[in-house]
């Protein structure tokens, strides 16, 4: 069993624009990993919507109504050691591999089909390696600010700065950050951001990430990045919609055109001029262009 805190459920009572019930999967680790399910279970399609660092699933809010009024089901998870998921104590357990098992098992244990995989950051590093695991699960890709960690490439300024900032902060403001990066939150929504974290001793996982994005080939995840970027390249055979926050700082437009090369048949990109990182607090449009297209 892995030592772990969880958030009091008072955290998160009253969240703004959240009226979304919590849903938990109890893992043979011990650790309860929480998710949201909107929408109808028959639905046309399965959008397994993936958040990234510092955020969770809160970060979709404003997608998922346009999504599940659509007809279609709904499924955000947050990764262990964010949101409502338990938060193991220990830095070293969180991995490349501890993170991305946990969504296959998840996947799998819901027995999620005709997939919409819908990816931003860290959504993005584990996220793009999934459906190779299981090709036949996924139908469709909705990709924004995010990337491959294959380790072969060099890592951008934007992010060697943001994960030395990170490394600087362990106890970091979230809150603050996402109003800094998303000017348009009202405070409500940015102290939602705040609520999984008590104090810095929950914000194990939240650290971890910047020093588990791979930077050499021989890094834990590059080689299984690698071949995800093959897979996209040869293999992917779904519709693909990507779109770009051209304001971010990090993961911007140079990094998404590199990406858009490596996904087989991707259209051209939708373009969020005022987007930033956190490209989903601007994703009504895209959702909307999202279920029109794929």
């Amino acid at each position: 069993m892995i030592d772990a805190l969880r958030t009091p459920d008072r955290r998160f009572a009253a969240l703004a624009g959240w009226p979304h019930p919590p849903r938990y999967v109890e893992r043979p680790d011990g650790l309860r990993l929480h998710y949201v399910d909107e929408g109808p279970r028959d639905g046309a399609k399965t959008w397994l919507c993936l958040h990234g660092q510092p955020t969770w699933s809160y970060l979709y809010r404003r997608m998922i109504p346009i999504l599940a009024a659509a007809g279609h089901r709904v499924v955000a998870p947050d990764f262990l050691g964010f949101g409502r998921s338990d938060k193991p104590v220990d830095d070293a357990v969180y991995t490349f591999d501890f993170h991305r098992e946990a969504l296959l098992a998840f996947v799998e244990g819901l027995d999620l089909r005709n997939i919409v995989l819908v990816v931003q950051d860290w959504g993005g590093l584990i996220g793009l390696t999934l459906p190779m695991a299981a090709p036949e699960r996924y139908a469709s890709l909705l990709v924004m600010n995010t990337t491959l960690g294959t380790g072969d490439e060099a890592l951008g300024e934007g992010f060697l700065a943001w994960r030395a900032f990170s490394n600087k902060n362990p106890d970091m403001a979230i809150g603050k950050l996402m109003q800094r990066a998303c000017p348009h939150l009202v405070p409500a929504e940015a102290a939602a951001y705040d609520a999984p974290y008590p104090d810095a001793t929950y914000k194990a996982g939240v650290r971890r990430f910047p020093n588990l994005v791979p930077d050499r080939p021989d890094a834990p995840g590059a080689a299984l990045s690698r071949e995800a970027r093959q897979f996209w390249r040869t293999r992917w055979a779904g519709r693909s919609l990507m779109a770009i926050g051209m304001k971010d700082p990090v993961l911007g437009p140079p990094v998404m055109g590199a990406l858009h090369g490596h996904i087989r048949g991707c259209p051209p990109p939708m373009e969020i001029a005022d987007g930033g990182h956190f490209l989903q607090e601007w994703g009504e449009d895209i959702a909307r262009r999202a279920v029109q297209t794929l």
